[in-house]
């Protein structure tokens, strides 16, 4: 009977048990057992290794409707690097490869983004363990797929608040700005700033100046309206060149970006004479049940990758290519991330609509 482990790593986002349920559904389906370890790699580096058996009986409806992770997950301590008290940092690999055996799989499915896809494409040269990558991130910025699980329900996420926001702002004659996660890339902010019917959209690929955030809102008071809609990436950087940041990072993180939204308001409040307010949704965006979209996506790549891995294959990350589900090689999947391209078709949307992007 073959054993296929499968594991969600690194930020949570909506979606990810509904993967989990696919891979489970197709393995048990075929005569397979699958292990669910708990807490990514945190899981297999555990003696004994930490994990759960998951059979047919979790398949049913409630896991599909459920946020977050039934496995657990972490976006820290990566098992190349694990920080340790004293600033050091230790390969603990070994250790990895030691719960992959301990357990007796035959091959993994690895459920993260860009970040975990790299360490355990790493991982796998290291060590010699199998395993087949999926590819979920609320930031939708893998190049080697077009949709990521997480995505969409965070977009739904960001216009639900914007349709909040603006019976507010027209009530009191306010500039509304949304601060929405993302990451280094602007796809939230942009798709909801298109669904939501915003004024202006901010987002890292595109530099902002004031003077024409400022003119776009003058153009809507010059033509009777009150109010203004503004969704800014938390990755914008302010007038000066810097970008916002919440608190101190660990060592070796990435810096916890955050506080846009509110310096946009300022400058916006400043430069226009009208009273602004901010809303930072942060991981609101990443709760709460899976939209129905993320739920298809979900079970797509779920059942592709339980497929591939029955089959022996490692080294690949399932994809979706011009609405096409497929797979590619992982050392594709990790090569580059994918930014909103300042001159695509959805920049080009909402300029024709009359958005500003800061720019002009």
């Amino acid at each position: 009977m073959p054993r296929i482990g499968v594991m969600t790593t690194g930020g949570d986002c909506a979606g990810l048990n509904a993967a989990i349920r696919a891979v489970v559904a197709t393995c048990t389906g075929q005569g397979a057992e699958v292990l669910g370890i708990l807490k990514g790699t945190e899981g297999l580096m555990a003696d004994p290794p930490g994990f759960v058996v998951l059979d047919a009986g979790i398949v049913d409806g409630p896991l599909l409707r459920q946020g977050g992770t039934t496995l657990g997950s972490v976006n820290r301590g990566n098992p190349l690097r694990h920080p340790m008290p004293d600033g050091s940092t230790i390969d603990f690999s070994a250790k990895v490869k030691a719960g992959y055996q301990a357990l007796r799989l035959d091959n993994l499915v690895a459920i993260g983004g860009d970040g975990s896809m790299r360490i355990m494409a790493e991982l796998a040269r290291r060590t010699g363990i199998r395993f087949i990558g999926v590819p979920k991130t609320i930031d939708n910025d893998l190049a080697a797929t077009d949709s990521t699980i997480g995505f969409a329900t965070a977009v739904e996420v960001a216009v639900e608040a914007l349709d909040r926001l603006q019976p507010t702002a027209a009530s009191h004659s306010r500039i509304m700005v949304l601060e929405v996660m993302g990451r280094d890339s602007g796809h939230i902010a942009l798709s909801a700033g298109i669904a939501g019917g915003a004024d202006v959209i901010l987002i890292p690929e595109i530099p902002w100046r004031v003077a024409a955030a400022a003119a776009a809102i003058a153009r809507l008071a010059a033509r009777g309206r009150n109010y203004a809609l503004v969704v800014v990436a938390e990755a914008v950087r302010d007038p000066e060149g810097a970008q916002a940041v919440v608190g101190p990072s660990r060592p070796g993180a990435m810096p916890r970006l955050g506080g846009i939204g509110g310096r946009v308001a300022a400058i916006l409040e400043r430069a226009t004479g009208a009273e602004a307010r901010v809303t930072v949704l942060g991981h609101v965006q990443r709760g709460g049940q899976p939209g129905a979209t993320d739920r298809v996506l979900a079970a797509g790549l779920g059942v592709r990758a339980a497929e591939l891995a029955l089959a022996g294959v490692s080294g690949r990350m399932v994809a979706v290519q011009g609405g096409v589900l497929g797979d590619v090689a992982i050392d594709e999947a990790v090569a580059a991330q994918r930014p909103v391209d300042p001159a695509g078709q959805l920049v080009a949307t909402a300029r024709a609509l009359g958005i500003s992007m800061g720019d002009a």
